[in-house]
């Protein structure tokens, strides 16, 4: 284990592999006060915590990026080994992928933009990806990033809140960005003002503006985090609960983590279809004209 009680070891699988900036003066967790301001990997919670803002989760970026990779490289094989006889069993895999998302978006989606299939397509696989990455043992990873000498090294991108937010402003200044393009930017601000209220009065009207303002403004606002939290919120769970099951007795863990996994295989295939409907979903309202 980790640490030496359970606390501990939680807490260590908890933290993020953080390279950020200690100012000068700082003493380490080792006793040694920094004579210059530097740039360097946080050996403890403390550390990474007092590195602030600019501080990067290395793991969560490095895992994110190698699975979006393997995504890409995957799907190119594919492409290029694509044939109209016999298919092989990723030719396979991949027709089942695009077809399914396909009719997910032309179910869904009432615009026309050639970017929104393919875009769906890379959320659903991508956040599957990342979100199986849950179920490969808590400790076998991790522990061989520690012999190499990383203090800590999470595996599962998704349980970052600030992989999963990432992507939610992402889809999120796609919606602005749409929504003006299709609207207008007089047509998205009169969609922020002038409903869900309004009024043939002029100076009703004026007076509902800061009323719309606030309900339209709080549920454009909800959209990325709502994306962001239910996503992240239940995989942090269900990495949490891998956890404490790692804690108990070895026998006890074959008994519990089996059944769980195995739920964990729908929670993760449920989690990035929701990401991918609501982004399809959300995208299909700004591409709605008011007008």
């Amino acid at each position: 284990m980790a640490g030496t009680t359970a606390s501990e070891y939680i807490q260590h699988h908890l933290q993020n592999l953080t390279y950020g900036q200690l100012p000068e003066g700082y003493e380490r967790f080792d006793g040694t006060v920094l004579s210059e301001t530097s740039w360097t990997i946080a050996q403890t919670a403390k550390e990474a915590s007092d590195m602030g803002f600019w501080a990067i989760h290395v793991d969560s970026m490095a895992w994110a990026i190698g699975l979006g990779a393997l995504f890409l490289f995957l799907f190119r094989i594919a492409a290029k080994r694509a044939t109209s006889g016999v298919p092989g069993g990723l030719q396979n895999f991949v027709e089942v992928m695009v077809t399914f998302v396909d009719n997910s978006v032309k179910e869904t989606f009432h615009g026309k933009n050639a970017v929104i299939a393919p875009l769906a397509l890379t959320i659903f696989c991508w956040v599957f990806l990342m979100n199986l990455m849950d179920l490969i043992p808590v400790d076998f990873i991790p522990h061989l990033f520690t012999l190499a000498g990383f203090p800590f090294m999470k595996i599962v991108p998704t349980t970052d809140i600030n992989v999963s937010l990432g992507m939610a402003l992402s889809v999120f200044a796609l919606i602005i960005y749409y929504s003006i393009k299709i609207k207008g930017v007089g047509g998205f601000v009169g969609e922020l003002t002038l409903h869900p209220f309004s009024s043939d009065n002029f100076f009703l009207k004026l007076v509902l503006i800061p009323v719309n303002l606030l309900l339209e403004g709080v549920s454009l606002v909800a959209k990325p985090v709502s994306l962001a939290l239910r996503l992240f919120g239940n995989l942090y769970a269900g990495e949490l609960i891998f956890i404490l099951i790692a804690l108990l007795p070895f026998w006890a863990q074959w008994a519990l983590s089996v059944p769980w996994a195995i739920f964990h295989i729908l929670i993760i295939t449920l989690q990035a279809f929701i990401f991918m409907m609501l982004t399809i979903v959300y995208l299909s309202m700004a591409h709605e004209d008011s007008h």
